[in-house]
C-alpha cells in the first residue's frame, strides 16, 4: 500500500506553555493530517530526556516525558487551575524551546496537580499493576536521583548502586511520597498519549515511534538490569558505543552508552528487549529501529577513551534476535533506519528480516557516483524520507550547508527551482518514487531553512529546540499537501473523497 506521513516531534508543536504538549495542538495536527490525506505521524522517542536534552539519552527507555502533559487537559480533570502556570515565563522565544526554564518550572505545575489528585483512583491503580515491571524501579530510581541531587546512580552509595535490598526496601520507605509523585507523572502521561493516539486511529493516522538501539548509562534501564550490560564490578561501563572515524567525522562519534551483554541476553530469552519492543508496540502502530546494522555487528570503545578513534567491531546477535523476537510478540510493524555504510552482512540481515529501510533523498548527492539514495534506487519495501530529524531542512541544505557541487548535482537530478522551492522538489521526488511510504519533516513542509533544524548529530547544544508557529497549519497547506499525496496515489482507498 502505497502511504505517506509527517514527520513532527510532540516537543514542536505549538502552544503556550514552552514545548509542545499533548493537549489541543497534538489533536488539531491529526486533523491536519487526516485533512491532508496523510497516513501517518512519526515522532522521535517519547521518553524523558536527561543530560543534553535529547530523545534519544533518556532516564527510561519505558517512561513517557514529563514535559509533554498538557496542563489544560489536567484543568479539565480538575487537579489544576489555569492560574497555576498562565502566568510562568515558559519561553523567552516561542519558537524555540527553553529546556532550563522547562526544567525548573514544569515540575512545580505537577507536584500542584498530584496534590489535587486522589490516589484511590482505580484507573491510576489499573496503571501501576499493569506496568509495574518497569514502572517500579523507574519511580524508585527517579526518587532516589532527586535525593542525590541529580547524581547518576553509578556514584551513589555501593548498597544502592548494586540494589542491595535491605537499603532498597528503606529507601522505597524513606521516599515513598516522591515514587509515587513519578507513578502519577507517568499515569497522567500515558493516560494523555493513549487518548491521543485513540484520536489519531479514529480519524486514520498511525504512530510511527522511534526506538533507539542504546540506552543511557545513566537509566533505570541500566540500574536495574546490570546484568544485561557489559558493565564493570563498581557498576561502570566497560566499553561504550559509537561509530568509527569517516569522511564526515576525523574522531568518529563516541556515544558513550553502555554496551549489551549479547550472551547474557540470549542466555535469558532477550526478555528485556522483548518487554522494550512490546511496550513501544503498545504506544505505537508502528516503529522505528535506530541504528539497525549495530544487531549485525556493534563498534566497541574503551570506556575512558575522549574520541571513537580506537576501537573494534564485533558481531552482535544477528538476524536470530529477530526471529526470537517475532516467535515471541508475533510480527510487528518495523522500519529498519539502515543508513550510513552497509556491509554486505548487514544488507543480507535487512533481507532476511523483511523489514523496508530508509532512504534519504539528502544523501544521494554528495559524488558523482551511483548510491543507493538516488531516486531511480529506491525499492518498493523501503521508506522514502527527503530528510529526518538529523539532517538540515531542504531549503537550509540548498542555500547554505551543502556544498556547492552537491546542489548543482540535486538541482540537475531533481530538476529544481527557486521558483517552486527547493523543499516541493525534494518532497515530490520522494512522493513520486517506487517507496511504499514517503515520509517528510513538517520544517521542509513549511519551507524552513537552517534555523529550523531540529539536531546536528555529535554535538549537544542547541539540539531539539524548534518549535511551529501558532499559525504553522492552514487549509491552503492541506489542500498542497492532499493534492499531491493524491497525484502520487499515496492515499489509501478508505481516505479518498470523490
Amino acid at each position: 500500500m502505497r502511504a505517506s506521513g509527517v514527520l513532527m516531534h510532540i516537543s514542536s508543536l505549538p502552544g503556550d506553555t514552552g514545548i509542545g504538549t499533548l493537549g489541543k495542538e497534538a489533536y488539531e495536527f491529526v486533523d491536519f493530517l487526516n485533512k491532508s490525506g496523510q497516513t501517518y505521524w512519526q515522532v522521535l522517542p517519547l521518553c524523558p530526556t536527561s543530560y543534553g536534552d535529547s530523545p534519544y539519552q533518556s532516564f527510561s527507555t519505558f517512561a513517557g516525558n514529563p514535559y509533554f502533559i498538557d496542563f489544560d487537559l489536567l484543568c479539565n480533570d480538575g487537579i489544576v487551575k489555569k492560574s497555576d502556570f498562565s502566568k510562568i515565563k515558559w519561553c523567552d522565544n516561542p519558537e524555540k524551546i527553553n529546556f532550563d526554564l522547562i526544567y525548573e518550572n514544569r515540575f512545580k505545575v505537577l507536584k500542584k496537580a498530584f496534590a489535587n489528585f486522589n490516589p484511590s483512583n482505580s484507573e491510576y491503580f489499573e496503571f501501576c499493576n499493569e506496568n509495574s515491571h518497569w514502572l517500579d524501579d523507574f519511580a524508585l530510581y527517579m526518587a532516589l536521583k532527586i535525593s542525590f541531587n541529580g547524581a547518576p546512580w553509578n556514584e551513589w552509595p555501593h548498597e544502592l548502586k548494586t540494589r542491595n535490598t535491605k537499603n532498597i526496601s528503606k529507601a522505597k520507605s524513606e521516599l515513598k511520597e516522591e515514587i509515587d509523585f513519578q507513578k502519577f507523572i507517568q499515569y497522567i502521561f500515558f493516560k494523555q498519549w493513549n487518548d491521543l493516539k485513540k484520536y489519531a486511529n479514529e480519524n486514520g493516522v498511525k504512530i510511527i515511534g522511534d526506538i533507539p538501539i542504546y540506552v543511557a548509562g545513566d537509566s533505570a534501564d541500566v540500574w536495574a538490569n546490570p546484568k544485561q550490560f557489559l558493565l564493570d564490578k563498581d557498576c561502570n561501563p566497560i566499553e561504550v558505543a559509537g561509530c568509527p572515524p569517516d569522511a564526515f567525522s576525523s574522531d568518529g562519534q563516541l556515544w558513550g552508552n553502555p554496551l549489551y551483554n549479547w550472551d547474557y541476553m540470549k542466555k535469558d530469552g532477550y526478555s528485556w528487549w522483548k518487554n522494550r519492543i512490546e511496550h513501544l508496540c503498545n504506544m505505537c502502530d508502528v516503529i522505528r529501529i535506530d541504528h539497525f546494522r549495530g544487531f549485525e555487528s556493534y563498534y566497541c570503545i574503551p570506556a575512558h577513551s575522549k574520541t571513537a578513534k580506537i576501537g573494534e567491531w564485533r558481531k552482535g546477535p544477528g538476524i536470530e534476535f529477530f526471529k526470537e523476537i517475532e516467535d515471541s510478540l508475533g510480527k510487528k510493524d518495523i522500519i529498519a533506519e539502515d543508513l550510513g555504510y552497509l556491509t554486505p552482512a548487514v544488507k543480507k540481515m535487512l533481507k532476511q528480516s523483511k523489514y523496508p529501510g530508509m532512504k534519504v533523498l539528502q544523501f544521494a548527492f554528495d559524488t558523482d557516483e551511483d548510491n543507493d539514495y538516488l531516486l531511480h534506487n529506491f525499492t518498493k519495501n523501503s521508506v522514502a524520507y527527503a530528510g529526518t530529524h538529523d539532517n538540515d531542512t531542504i531549503i537550509g541544505y540548498m542555500t547554505k550547508t551543502a556544498p556547492r557541487k552537491t546542489r548543482k548535482r540535486a538541482r540537475e537530478y531533481l530538476r529544481l527551482t527557486r521558483k517552486e522551492g527547493y523543499n516541493w522538489g525534494f518532497m515530490k521526488a520522494v512522493w513520486s518514487s517506487a517507496s511504499d511510504t514517503a515520509i517528510v519533516t513538517m520544517q521542509d513542509l513549511l519551507g524552513l531553512g537552517n534555523e529550523a533544524r531540529m539536531n546536528f548529530p555529535s554535538t549537544v547544544t542547541d539540539n531539539w529546540q524548534w518549535r511551529a508557529k501558532s499559525d504553522y497549519l492552514s487549509d491552503e497547506l492541506a489542500e498542497k499537501l492532499k493534492y499531491y499525496t493524491t497525484l502520487y496515489q499515496r492515499i489509501p482507498k478508505k481516505k479518498r473523497v470523490k
